[in-house]
């Protein structure tokens, strides 16, 4: 007997990843991807700068898993946030930290982590098949026999498979479900899929007009009637449609379900760091400060100037109104507006605007330590085709990597004859 031949289906982060971790066993590698190039969807995360982990602690690393985090213990602890950090560094390429632990290359480039990536892949001898699209999984005897491409004459024989297609979020890039019909093909069962990590729409007509306005540390809360359904700190931005922006992305993914029933209610906190009664203090003394001035000549400092005209029409105080002559009530109801700015949420974006999707392969029917499927031997699952998501910053990617190497580590230790020097 040769080496141990492994195909694996899908060339993005935990394929890759993957690949490299199982050739450098000792495996013969070959990775099929449908598009032209790998790593299409990784080149545009981050904003193309590819966030690819979060440094923060293994308890804030399980926090920020929204789905399904048991699953992942063996995992993450096979393979931590620094590992990957660890990993990228002695592969030759720079990270640096930034604001909330995320972690990116030096250089600022997401094409940093797919080179890095695909030279270790050549390292150690991946064969890459590019333009390669598989439509079938083949299985004999509840396991699996190679892959089914287009265009070959003949299956591909295989001694494992991994399955590491991805979502159907930024169809764009190639991530068109084929994973999820494999897996059902094969007598999985797939979840509900939402997108997540995805902005929001909204019904006011006023948010049009911020369109492009960022809004840094605002704390914003989402309810369902009277019942809080998230809540969270930091940066959003307005557009022609709803809001966007990292606060509103990570509440996407603990609401998706939800909003696909019914509408939410949205709060944005503009000064979470005061109380009504400070704000309230405030606003006096810059009342006291222009007092012969008008209402709306007053704001520059509480506010962004595009921001102003919609607070005001919303307050229901005249723009041209005295400063002075403005009533104790209809202050307290600004001050209220500036802690309660509402807004209704009554739905998603769909999938070309989510970074991930939400759903996936039950992971019931997957061993946690090894990836591989309960149901079908040899048969292999990493990424975001299985029903695991998490909040944005660095954490999506960091799945990807933990399941890939756990993946990558359980197909090559089957290996009996042939070891790796």
């Amino acid at each position: 007997m040769g080496k141990k031949r492994i195909a694996i289906v899908g060339g993005g982060a935990a394929g890759m990843f993957a690949a490299l971790m199982a050739a450098r066993q000792g495996c013969e590698v070959h990775l099929f991807e449908k598009n032209e190039k790998l790593g299409k969807k990784v080149y545009i995360t981050g904003k193309g700068r590819c966030n690819l982990t979060n440094a923060c602690d293994m308890d804030q690393l399980f926090e920020a898993v929204v789905t399904n985090r048991k699953f992942l213990y063996s995992s993450f602890y096979g393979f931590t946030n620094q590992d990957t950090i660890h990993f990228f560094e002695q592969a030759g390429m720079k990270t640096k930290t930034e604001r909330g632990e995320r972690v990116f290359p030096l250089s600022d480039h997401s094409s940093d982590v797919i080179d890095t990536l695909r030279r270790k892949m050549q390292e150690y001898g991946v064969r890459i098949h590019l333009n390669t699209e598989v439509t079938k999984i083949s299985q004999q005897d509840g396991a699996v026999t190679g892959v089914v491409c287009t265009g070959w004459s003949s299956p591909f024989a295989a001694d494992a498979v991994l399955i590491a297609t991805g979502g159907i979020s930024y169809p764009s890039t190639g991530s068109t479900g084929d994973g999820y019909r494999f897996a059902e093909e094969l007598g999985h069962k797939v979840t509900d899929l939402y997108p997540s990590l995805v902005p929001f729409n909204t019904k006011e007509e006023w948010v049009r007009s911020l369109q492009g306005l960022s809004l840094k540390n605002v704390a914003i809360t989402i309810r369902d009637g009277k019942k809080v359904l998230y809540q969270d700190f930091g940066e959003m931005m307005f557009t022609h449609f709803g809001v966007t922006g990292p606060v509103i992305l990570s509440a996407s993914s603990h609401t998706a379900k939800t909003v696909r029933k019914k509408n939410l209610s949205l709060r944005i906190d503009l000064k979470p760091a005061l109380s009504e009664e400070q704000l309230d203090h405030r606003i006096l003394r810059d009342f006291e400060e222009g007092k012969n001035k008008q209402f709306k000549n007053v704001l520059g400092g509480l506010f962004p100037a595009r921001l102003i005209p919609v607070m005001i029409e919303l307050s229901g105080i005249l723009p041209e109104k005295k400063v002075n002559e403005i009533s104790r009530e209809e202050r307290q109801h600004f001050v209220g507006l500036i802690k309660n700015l509402p807004l209704t949420v009554t739905g998603l974006r769909d999938y070309n605007e989510a970074i991930i999707t939400k759903g996936g392969i039950q992971v019931k029917e997957v061993n946690p330590s090894t990836m591989e499927s309960r149901l079908v031997k040899g048969l292999y699952f990493a990424g975001e085709v299985l029903d695991l998501d998490a909040v944005t910053g660095g954490f999506n990617l960091q799945i990807a990597w933990s399941t890939a190497y756990a993946a990558a580590q359980a197909m090559s230790s089957t290996q009996t004859d042939v070891m790796p020097q």
